[in-house]
């Protein structure tokens, strides 16, 4: 008896399947080309884990809890955490309570009208330490891959105006663009055309206007030192 082979045609794949299939082959593309990166990120920047690589990506520069050295920055040192601002009437924050008094009693007056405006001042960072200027600006050389690109972000301890308490960085946005209508009034001025948030007390400016801010503090002469 002769055998007759039937050939049964496989089952049609509906359009929803086809493009569920399509959809978790591209997924898994993304997947390995994300993996690729993550690990030549890793053999790049040598000690530092995928998750400080993954957390600094398009981030501006800021201080963990280490500063460098095997110390742990703490608001000793004048550290705040992130999210975590501060009020301009901190009575106990070294970073808010070791800036320059005049600096701070200016502040003081503008938060309290900026207040009025429905304006609330927080400081993100004040007053700090030598060491935790220090491991700014070596994070900022890490993070910007060379002296000459983080110095446009991060003075040294030697020349900061945050050691040595005259600067003051301020947030949120609405604050900053406050000061911006408004800060000459207290003699609070923007210091740096790329760091709208930082601000310093300029006496000459109560009575007008602020002087014209550098491009960055690379153009700062108080920083060749």
């Amino acid at each position: 008896m002769r055998t007759t082979h039937v050939l049964v045609p496989p089952p049609a794949v509906s359009p929803t399947v086809r493009r569920q299939q399509r959809r978790a082959a591209a997924a898994l593309v993304v997947a390995l080309i994300a993996l690729v990166v993550a690990l030549v990120l890793v053999v790049a920047n040598g000690s530092r884990s995928l998750a400080e690589i993954a957390g600094g990506a398009g981030q501006s520069v800021a201080a963990g809890p280490s500063g460098g050295t095997g110390s742990v920055l703490t608001p000793e040192h004048g550290y705040i955490g992130e999210g975590d601002g501060l009020s301009v009437f901190d009575e106990q924050a070294p970073a808010v309570t070791r800036l320059n008094p005049e600096l701070l009693d200016a502040l003081r007056r503008a938060a309290t009208d900026a207040e009025a405006d429905g304006v609330a001042f927080e400081v993100n960072s004040g007053w700090r330490s030598p060491e935790y200027q220090s491991s700014l600006l070596r994070a900022a050389v890490d993070d910007y891959g060379s002296e000459e690109e983080a110095a446009r972000w991060v003075a040294t301890a030697q020349t900061s105006a945050h050691v040595s308490g005259d600067a003051v960085d301020i947030g949120p946005l609405t604050a900053t663009d406050w000061l911006a209508q408004h800060g000459a009034q207290y003699g609070l001025c923007q210091i740096y055309g790329n760091e709208s948030w930082h601000y310093e007390l300029r006496q000459e400016a109560v009575d007008g206007v602020c002087p014209a801010s550098f491009s960055d503090p690379t153009e700062d002469p108080r920083m060749q030192g």
